[in-house]
């Protein structure tokens, strides 16, 4: 049986298990990839409240990395949910420095779908330089409107989109959209747009959806798609999940 490769992702833990590391480890499972863990919060929540949130220290979460990177060849790492950028920061230098060539995928969950602030984004974008920093060193941004609206306060969409696919790769998720939902679109940062409209019409609103879709276009790269093929080839994926029943906990097929 061919050895399946391996992906981690970095995200919190929901008990439900329709979001967080949980619901990537069933989209990896289920495109064939192995992956691993790292927990940076337990969270207090099911598919429609959430009440707390409880932060991993930052010390357990490297020793983590640092004992999966000397085991496992991982050259794509998913990050969702952080405790604030300075956490981000410091762990995107750790996996670089444990792989300068590792390509990170930044799921930015500023709130959970039942309203839960994480963090304040204009209290931890005070440092401008830092932030983009963080950009110039991950491979692909994957925001809904409603968080791109948020990470520049001072900026129209349009402007923080030129701005961000300037320092890294940004697909846009389309979820959110006043007009034509579910199309998302990719703006690379050599320059180029593409549009991936949905295809299923008996989709239906799903806990976690932007985690599976994030999680999805992670093992397709590691599956060695190039990052437009990944990209449709998730959201295909999430479709399936979307349509899978009509409750808020999609079905995975493994």
């Amino acid at each position: 049986m061919k050895q399946r490769p391996y992906t981690l992702t970095i995200a919190g833990f929901d008990p439900s298990n329709g979001a967080g590391i949980t619901a990537d480890v069933k989209t990896f499972e289920a495109l064939k990839v192995y992956g691993l863990s790292v927990c940076t919060a337990n969270t207090v929540q099911n598919d429609i409240d959430f009440t707390s949130c409880h932060w991993t220290s930052i010390e357990l979460m490297k020793r983590q990395i640092d004992l999966l990177f000397d085991r496992f060849a991982i050259d794509f790492v998913k990050i969702g949910i952080i405790e604030n950028w300075n956490v981000l920061h410091e762990i995107v230098d750790v996996l670089l420095s444990k792989n300068p060539k590792l390509n990170i995928i930044w799921d930015p969950i500023l709130s959970s779908s039942s309203s839960f602030d994480f963090h304040d984004p204009s209290s931890q974008i005070n440092s401008r330089q830092q932030f983009d920093t963080i950009l110039s060193k991950i491979y692909l941004l994957t925001p809904n409107y409603l968080e791109i609206e948020k990470l520049y306060h001072d900026r129209t969409i349009q402007e923080t989109i030129k701005y961000i696919s300037t320092k890294t790769n940004l697909l846009l998720k389309g979820g959110h959209r006043n007009e034509d939902i579910g199309k998302d679109e990719l703006f690379t940062k050599s320059g180029k747009r593409f549009v991936l409209k949905p295809k299923r019409n008996n989709c239906s609103d799903k806990h976690g959806s932007g985690c599976v879709l994030s999680s999805a276009i992670t093992a397709q790269l590691v599956l060695g798609f190039p990052l437009v093929k990944a990209c449709f080839r998730g959201k295909r994926y999430t479709e399936k999940i979307l349509s899978s029943n009509k409750t808020l906990l999609g079905y995975h097929k493994i």
